[in-house]
């Protein structure tokens, strides 16, 4: 897996949640799951705190 710079890392992470906000609007729970795990996986490597998603199956 290639190494990413640490604002790289925040873009992904901020495009993440975008299109997580635009999959809960469309009720599309495959894509909220999928883009759930992707957030938490950024925030763990930008040695964030987890959010939780309580919506997401």
């Amino acid at each position: 897996m290639p190494e990413f710079t640490k604002g790289q890392t925040w873009g992904a992470l901020k495009k993440s949640w975008t299109a997580y906000k635009i999959a809960k609007v469309q009720n599309d729970k495959l894509k909220m799951k999928e883009y759930a795990e992707r957030i938490q996986t950024l925030q763990k490597e930008l040695g964030l705190k987890q959010a939780e998603f309580g919506d997401v199956a």
